[in-house]
């Protein structure tokens, strides 16, 4: 099976590329707009149907997005077109060849009204800020083509490429002689990589059900959720990685971080966005639907870290 993966130079991109090798079966095309990757405007409908038609996809991976939350309040109609506009142009090419559109959206479609259980996918979206809005407006605009979809929400994404909480946080505690870190907005670290594994087993199970099957639609096409295990707010998260960094740094013989991590409120770092203060999920439907085993954050973040470590001491 051809796959499409747009936004391929980003987290989620860079860890599809590292699960895609396992596949024998399958071919990948990757693109992005920065250097490196084959070039592909997703905001331009013509030019996906060429590229898809050229490439025979059967599937599309979209990890495109405009995700700086802050910059979006102000950054205008760009917002709307890369995370609503696109998915929908890509979903329509989709309905066109009958193919599969996997769609990354996220905990930021909640946020508006108080709850403190996780979030299922029937919740009705409250998003408090353009960047939840518009992702939003995307997952309506890919059920409204009639395509077949996977729409995976998720959140506080984090890895070993590009900028991300964990890395950030890993500078800081090892630059900082103290820092604070918001206690009052909880919700689940979710490793990339283990998002990209699942994202492939999706896929796995799209392909199989294509051959086997003489349904037409994708029996399993709907809105799933996806992070890791467990719940810890944005100080419980940055101690960790504090802890597991210097595990990592005695190993290797090298000094710990003294960095004196405070917790404190949100209202101490003001923002132009209101951020969900609870947004864990329900993860129930995708671990009943694809037999998913979800990691537990910290074993995630181990991992992570120490892929981290080894990479920056090579």
């Amino acid at each position: 099976m051809n796959i499409l993966v747009t936004g391929a130079g980003g987290q989620l991109g860079n860890e599809m590329q590292i699960v895609s090798r396992e596949q024998k079966n399958d071919r990948y095309f990757f693109t992005d707009v920065c250097e490196g990757y084959a070039k592909l405007d997703i905001t331009d409908l013509r030019q996906i149907r060429e590229f898809v038609k050229e490439h025979e996809i059967k599937a599309v991976v979209n990890c495109a997005a405009f995700t700086n939350v802050d910059a979006a309040e102000t950054a205008g109609e760009i917002v709307e077109t890369l995370n609503a506009g696109a998915p929908e142009n890509l979903a329509v090419v989709m309905k066109e060849t009958g193919g599969l559109l996997i769609h990354i959206s996220t905990d930021y479609v909640f946020g508006r009204e108080p709850y403190n259980v996780p979030c299922r996918e029937e919740q009705k979206g409250t998003p408090t800020g353009v960047y939840g809005l518009t992702k939003l407006h995307g997952e309506q605009k890919i059920i409204a083509t009639g395509c077949q979809y996977v729409i995976i929400r998720t959140a506080w994404l984090y890895s070993e490429f590009g900028r991300n909480f964990c890395k950030t946080m890993l500078n800081l505690t090892a630059t900082k002689p103290m820092l604070k870190v918001v206690f009052d907005q909880v919700g689940t670290p979710t490793y990339a990589l283990d998002l990209a594994k699942v994202i492939e087993k999706i896929l796995c199970d799209f392909s199989r059900e294509s051959k086997e099957s003489q349904n037409a639609y994708y029996p399993k096409s709907g809105i799933y959720h996806f992070s890791n295990e467990g719940v810890c707010s944005w100080y419980d998260f940055t101690k960790m990685i504090q802890m597991m960094d210097n595990e990592c740094r005695v190993s290797a013989g090298r000094e710990k971080t003294m960095c004196n991590v405070q917790p404190c409120h949100s209202s101490e770092f003001p923002s132009p966005v209101t951020r969900p203060s609870y947004s864990v999920l329900d993860k129930t439907k995708i671990k009943e639907t694809f037999g998913v085993e979800v990691p537990y954050w910290t074993d995630s973040l181990r991992r992570c870290i120490s892929n981290i470590s080894i990479s920056t001491s090579v």
